[in-house]
């Protein structure tokens, strides 16, 4: 997996390319909770993810759970189909802001 990270003022965009499995997953995770404190809204550009697993879900509603506590929003950009499947099965798509 491979994570890009776009850093304008209070806005983060992550672009995560390849598979978020749970040997990958504390990468993104890694990369998320480094990000400046000032950085309260995160777009997770998910254009290029081709699969995610369970750890990867949890990093992901950890930092929904970040931002909305730093009053500022999380947004999934561009999931395909699979991961689209996924975020639906496990309910995700109705507490999370996910933009196709």
């Amino acid at each position: 997996m491979d994570v890009q990270t776009n850093i304008d003022g209070t806005k983060a965009t992550v672009a995560v390319e390849g598979n978020m499995t749970v040997s990958t997953a504390p990468e993104l995770e890694a990369v998320l909770e480094a990000l400046p404190a000032e950085v309260v809204d995160v777009d997770l550009d998910l254009t290029n993810l081709v699969y995610v697993a369970s750890a990867g879900l949890r990093v992901i509603v950890a930092q929904a759970k970040r931002s909305n506590a730093a009053g500022g929003t999380m947004r999934l950009l561009h999931p395909n189909e699979e991961v689209m499947e996924v975020l639906d099965v496990t309910g995700l798509l109705e507490v999370l802001n996910v933009e196709s």
